[in-house]
């Protein structure tokens, strides 16, 4: 199965750092997952305004309020075919928040042969459907920013709902590590939620576990 970043990036993904590349070609042979962990130097939301939206989405696991500095962060990126036979990557960050309060912020990224993009879908039962529109800069790092994105039914989601993506993910040759720069900014709103860090990785091979239950979505959906 090739990997939903090798389909979106087609002749550029050869372009990504070598480390990136193996990161990002995860397709359940001969990695089944990829699992980061590291520290997020900075945490941060926007303006009191915007909590109510956060607290909303941490219901789900779409973002969350808390901010916070040096917190401890683990990425799970897990490949397989969904239920619908979709090439499929997981994205479960979870942060530790506070020492007894952990956060998650779940996706799934899916990739739509029929109409030649990348999905993501958002929160334990894929409640947004978010286009992403990737890229590889001069220095061979990734870089995504989100396109339209829709309720399950289909239905465009309200701008007052809505959050422009913007995500950097590189390897720094002199730490070792993975760094990622993420920010989302409301429409209505402003700057909403972001994070940024490093972290190292570990590739779990399909002979040694399946893919765990706790990352997969409760609910898939259909609509692409």
């Amino acid at each position: 199965m090739t990997s939903v970043f090798q389909h979106a990036l087609g002749a550029d993904f050869d372009r990504l750092h070598p480390r990136l590349r193996r990161r990002f070609a995860v397709d359940g042979e001969p990695d089944l997952g990829c699992v980061g962990s590291g520290v997020m130097d900075r945490v941060w939301r926007g303006t009191a305004l915007t909590a109510p939206l956060l607290h909303l989405g941490a219901l789900r696991h779409i973002l969350f309020p808390e901010t916070g500095r040096c917190v401890p962060f683990t990425i799970e990126n897990y490949a397989y075919a969904d239920s619908y036979g979709r090439p499929t990557l997981t994205f479960v960050r979870t942060f530790q928040v506070a020492p007894h309060r952990r956060r998650r912020f779940d996706a799934t990224m899916v990739w739509s042969a029929h109409r030649g993009v990348l999905v993501d879908y958002l929160g334990t039962h894929q409640h947004l459907a978010v286009d992403l529109h990737l890229a590889v800069d001069h220095t061979g790092a990734l870089t995504i920013r989100s396109g339209p994105q829709r309720f399950p039914s289909g239905r465009a989601c309200p701008a007052l709902l809505t959050g422009d993506a913007r995500v950097r993910e590189w390897y720094d040759e002199r730490d070792g590590r993975f760094g990622i720069d993420v920010a989302v900014t409301s429409r209505r709103f402003g700057p909403l939620f972001g994070y940024t860090g490093s972290f190292t990785v570990r590739y779990v091979r399909p002979d040694r576990a399946p893919v765990p239950a706790a990352v997969r979505p409760l609910r898939e959906n259909p609509r692409e």
